[in-house]
């Protein structure tokens, strides 16, 4: 009752092989494309009509394919609603996280927005994977590792102080080494938000753990980079290292 049959038909035999030969070779991506509008039109209770169709797309051997429907799957989750986003495009996220660089960056750019629609708990077993995103094909992309500090500043407020200390601490940690400024600027801003995360917390130790491990590792670094780094952390986030040292003193 909500579109005609043929229409939709004839737009799920986009992802026929034999039609990508003969009509159009970027044919899938084109459907990859529209899916989440076909999605929003039919309502998340006619998505068995889409669901095959959107597995065939992400198995795609056209990394294209796969791209397009990366950045766009947090916006099918919120048409979906939280079961069936946890039931069929949980597993489809995480194939787009190994992926090619290029297929990743799509679920990167729109970590936050995917992840806050998680349960609490599938949502903190993303915590072991997060370190994966420091890691690229090419090192030369600093651009990803400047898009997954960006995306930590926001991801903190949805895990707890502990978490936000036993994992997404170290993340910050390296990329405020990285080998490019840009990337290291954005994490200075990182530093500085776990720190804020700590105090409106109340999870002081914490927090002065972290300053002592900041003033380890850059303060006392051999290398004027460490120490440059150091200052500008002091610099971006001076509020909150004094509230810290106020406290400790």
């Amino acid at each position: 009752d909500i579109i005609p049959q043929p229409l939709l038909d004839q737009y799920l035999s986009m992802t026929d092989p034999a039609r990508a030969q003969t009509v159009d070779t970027e044919i899938a991506k084109h459907c990859a494309y529209s899916l989440p509008g076909v999605a929003l039109t039919l309502g998340r209770q006619n998505w068995h009509c889409l669901k095959d169709t959107y597995e065939t797309l992400a198995s795609d051997v056209q990394w294209k394919v796969r791209r397009t429907l990366a950045f766009s799957i947090h916006e099918l989750a919120v048409i979906l609603g939280d079961q069936l986003t946890a039931a069929d495009l949980v597993p489809i996220f995480n194939g787009f996280l190994k992926d090619l660089d290029e297929v990743r960056i799509g679920v990167l750019k729109h970590l936050y927005d995917f992840l806050k629609l998680l349960h609490a708990d599938k949502r903190r077993e993303y915590l072991y994977q997060l370190q994966e995103f420091v890691v690229t094909d090419n090192s030369r992309n600093w651009r990803f590792r400047y898009e997954l500090a960006e995306q930590l500043i926001l991801i903190l407020e949805l895990y707890n102080p502990n978490d936000v200390y036993d994992y997404l601490r170290h993340i910050a940690l390296t990329l405020c080494s990285d080998k490019v400024s840009e990337v290291r600027w954005i994490s200075f801003r990182l530093v500085v938000a776990i720190l804020q995360k700590f105090y409106a917390n109340n999870a002081n130790a914490l927090g002065l753990n972290f300053i002592n491990e900041l003033v380890v590792r850059f303060r006392h670094c051999s290398k004027w980079v460490g120490r440059q780094a150091f200052a500008f952390i002091c610099q971006v986030g001076m509020f909150s290292l004094c509230v810290f040292m106020c406290t400790f003193n």
